[in-house]
């Protein structure tokens, strides 16, 4: 199957190519650029391997849920075990991430969404506060400090005169609407949204509701300054069904976990997640002179978490303040162009986290009591150098410093103690060469660096792990672009080798409560593929428009040296990553402003245990949603829309619980389920 796909690919891309030349008569498209935080170059010259999702991908799917945007994305993947609950990797493994997102720095606008203690609550966020997105694969450590797996700018949408509502309602009770104000004013301009989303979700126990408010005002005191604050609250609760073992797939796959001769059920102990998070950030940028740009940024953030789970009942509550700031120096002249970039960024996180007993969703007895706070800071220093725009050169590293503290008041109290890591230098050094204005090659090697997080640190077992080290590695890797002068058709080449050192793994006991251990290391060969191609864009006649695009994965992960008691692992596939990933879609755009968007993904088999015995099966999973915009009436602009997922209705787990104890590996997804909706814009 990995060659028949690969050969797939390459013969569209070869197929589009070789038409391109006859369409070249047709309108000429917008250039692609990517910021690259405050270092805006067009995508074909960036020296990452970076992917934009921009806001015409994001409306095309379905606007209750991140899944199929992000999985669109060559190297991507993310799971969503039950509605609202997110899991995601870049170029990697779900190993960390029994729920939400660890080893990938997230930010949102100027303001790192990821905390210093290594979590992300990207399912806080409703779809429609998201813009676009940069996507960075891979160790991009010069800027966004530590991570191996990569980094994400989310920008909120652009800020116009306009007053927008919608809504959408769909199998299994979901509906989902919004709300949007948005104004500019002579130097002042703001945006106020607001969105509400519930659903019963397909099985027992996995019901979603999230109630989401963000603000965005900016004033432009200057002609070389501007302010921006931004706020975000979100009141996300949802249940977790629980994993299934195969048979009780089989059996019945709409089932929550069922309860033991031992250990109750997902539904008698209300399992579920509630999560209550308001985050603030204060911005400023300003031109100092023709030459020097500052900016700095404030963020800070409160989270009251609860989780009854099966065996206990947790309750976190988490505060977050840090700050980021840069100064930049910049200098052109006919035939070279430089800039560098200074700053830093210091974050400190604190946990309390309290575990009681569970008696049917009620917290009883205290059965642990910890206070742990994370610091996390780097400062970081990047250079870039364009010859002849030709030669473009970006030489930077940071240097980064973490530790954390931790103090025990029950079952034994234990005085502050803390742990310092050793800083670690996380050098980049990348070039790219357009060789014409239609082609680009490149080549980068950087270094990773991921510490343990909080909830890795102190797991769902309730007790304190100073054995984890943080996981390293290099990346090398080297690309190629091509685009037509017309930019009609896209495509890129990344190949890749990362070697990582003490890969961070999870585990779970015979209770189901997790811990950590570090898996010797993994070897990491990939390659990326990306296309978009515009067969039709000329807007005349019935079909004005027409957009295909094929992304494609191959991920030859393996362990090394990964030892476990009597378990040697080393040599098998890395567990939670598919070899082979497709994904294809089809944007038809008709007169009048009727559309027809359809996706298909194939994902390959998937190991579910180190020791690869047991596998997700492989699926097709194939998407399709029709509208019609530009409907008017009066100043009223409409639009409505219907779509349906999982057309085939393929059964499969979108979200597997790796390494699960018992047997218990499956998440089953929705089958076949529809969607339709209403916009309104004004």
């Amino acid at each position: 199957m990995r060659l028949s796909l690969t050969t797939l690919c390459v013969i569209f891309t070869l197929a589009a190519a070789a038409q391109v030349s006859k369409t070249d008569s047709t309108q000429k498209l917008n250039e692609v650029v990517v910021k690259g935080y405050y270092n805006s170059q067009p995508i074909i010259r960036s020296v990452s391997a970076v992917s934009l999702v921009d806001s015409s991908l994001i409306r095309n799917q379905q606007s209750s849920s991140l899944v199929s945007t992000f999985n669109a994305v060559a190297g991507v993947r993310m799971e969503e075990r039950s509605p609202g609950s997110y899991r995601l990797s870049l170029r990697g493994s779900l190993l960390r991430s029994p729920f939400g997102i660890r080893n990938i720095k997230i930010y949102l606008d100027d303001f790192p969404l990821t905390d210093a203690g290594g979590n992300t609550y990207l399912n806080l966020l409703d779809v429609s506060s998201v813009g676009s997105m940069e996507i960075y694969k891979g160790p991009d450590a010069s800027i966004f400090g530590a991570n191996t797996g990569g980094a994400i700018l989310i920008n909120t949408p652009v800020i116009q005169n306009k007053v927008e509502a919608s809504l959408s309602a769909g199998s299994y009770g979901l509906f989902h609407q919004t709300a949007t104000l948005q104004h500019q004013f002579k130097n002042y301009s703001f945006s106020i949204s607001q969105g509400y989303q519930q659903s019963d979700g397909y099985r027992q126990n996995s019901a979603m509701d999230r109630k989401y408010f963000q603000t965005t005002q900016q004033w432009n005191y200057d002609p070389s300054g501007f302010l921006k604050a931004f706020v975000f609250y979100s009141d996300l609760a949802y249940e977790t069904p629980g994993g299934l073992t195969a048979a009780q797939m089989e059996l019945d796959p709409r089932l929550a976990r069922p309860a033991t001769a031992t250990i109750p059920g997902a539904i008698t102990q209300q399992a579920a997640i509630y999560n209550k998070t308001i985050f603030a950030g204060l911005s400023n940028t300003y031109q100092i002179d023709k030459n020097f740009r500052h900016v700095i940024a404030l963020f800070t953030s409160y989270t009251d978490f609860k989780n009854p789970f099966i065996t206990n009942y947790e309750k976190r509550y988490e505060s977050t303040l840090g700050l980021r700031t840069f100064l930049e120096y910049a200098r052109s002249t006919e035939n070279f162009k430089w800039n560098a970039q200074g700053g830093l960024e210091s974050s400190g996180t604190r946990t309390q986290v309290k575990n009681f007993g569970n008696n049917e969703g009620t917290a009883t007895a205290m059965i642990a009591y910890d206070d742990l706070k994370a610091n996390q800071n780097f400062a970081f220093l990047r250079f870039n150098f364009d010859i002849n725009s030709k030669l473009l050169i970006e030489l930077a590293s940071s240097l980064n410093f973490f530790n954390y503290n931790y103090e025990s008041f029950f079952p034994l109290a234990i005085g502050e103690q803390k742990r310092t890591f050793k800083t670690q230098l996380m050098p980049k050094l990348a070039v790219s060469y357009l060789l014409n204005s239609s082609v680009a090659v490149r080549a980068s090697a950087s270094k990773g660096y991921s510490p343990p997080t909080l909830a890795e640190v102190r797991s769902s077992d309730n007790n304190i792990n100073n054995s984890l080290q943080a996981e390293n590695g290099w990346n090398y890797e080297m690309g190629f672009r091509y685009k037509t002068t017309n930019n009609r058709f896209y495509a890129n080449l990344n190949a890749f080798q990362y070697q990582l050192k003490d890969a961070i793994v999870r585990r779970l006991n015979a209770n189901d409560a997790e811990y950590f251990i570090n898996a010797g290391g993994t070897r990491q060969k990939g390659i990326e593929i990306e296309t978009a191609f515009w067969l039709i864009n000329d807007n005349k006649g019935f079909l004005n428009a027409l957009r295909l695009r094929s992304n494609y994965s191959y991920s030859h992960y393996r362990f090394e040296s990964f030892v476990n008691g009597n378990s040697d692992y080393s040599g098998n596939k890395l567990t939670g990553v598919p070899e082979n990933v497709l994904v294809s879609s089809l944007e038809f755009q008709f007169a009048k402003g009727f559309y027809l968007f359809g996706q298909h993904n194939y994902t390959a088999a998937i190991p579910l245990n180190d020791a690869n015995t047991v596998f997700a099966k492989r699926y097709n999973l194939v998407e399709a949603k029709a509208g019609l915009r530009n409907l008017k009436i009066g100043k009223v602009q409409l639009e409505i829309f219907a779509g349906v997922n999982n057309l085939l209705n393929e059964s499969y787990s979108l979200g597997n619980d790796l390494n699960a104890a018992n047997n218990r590996y499956f998440n089953p997804a929705a089958g076949r389920n529809f969607y339709t909706g209403l916009s309104a814009r004004l």
